[in-house]
């Protein structure tokens, strides 16, 4: 299995229309030779592990009327799709503490995992420091699964 390394996100994917100075952005890639849909699905189909977690964060969140559940006519895997182009499919959600999008991009034989987060006030901050080394876990072995 080839390895994930962390990399640059092509300077033309959609996500960069989101950032802007003190945005936390991180991306993985790894070589594949699957299709961005099935990238995409394997990537979001997460192990129970992932899920129990979600669970506990939903938990320990909606006191705080932080969003548990994503409403999208479209999602994948739990996230609502937010645009999509030939090479990439952004999703996810703006909520009260932060907002963020994740890119899942294929292109020359490469497969790209990238996560964008603006926080909008302390509890955000907070938020995003606490689920870094969890964020790091998942979103490697969503590559690794691509």
């Amino acid at each position: 299995m080839t390895a994930v390394k962390s990399a640059m996100l092509p300077g033309d994917s959609l996500l960069y229309g989101h950032k802007k100075p003190g945005d936390f952005m991180d991306c993985y890639a790894k070589p594949t030779a699957c299709s961005l849909e099935e990238v995409a699905q394997r990537m979001m189909t997460f192990p129970a592990w992932v899920s129990q977690l979600m669970r506990l964060r939903n938990a320990l969140v909606k006191p705080f009327g932080i969003s548990t559940h994503f409403a999208a006519s479209e999602t994948i895997g739990i996230f609502p799709v937010i645009s999509r182009s030939e090479n990439e499919i952004i999703l996810g959600t703006d909520d009260k503490h932060l907002d963020f999008r994740i890119s899942i991009m294929v292109r020359d034989g490469m497969a790209y995992a990238a996560t964008w987060v603006r926080t909008k006030n302390l509890f955000g901050r907070f938020y995003l420091r606490a689920i870094m080394p969890f964020h790091i876990l998942i979103v490697r072995r969503s590559v690794a699964r691509a």
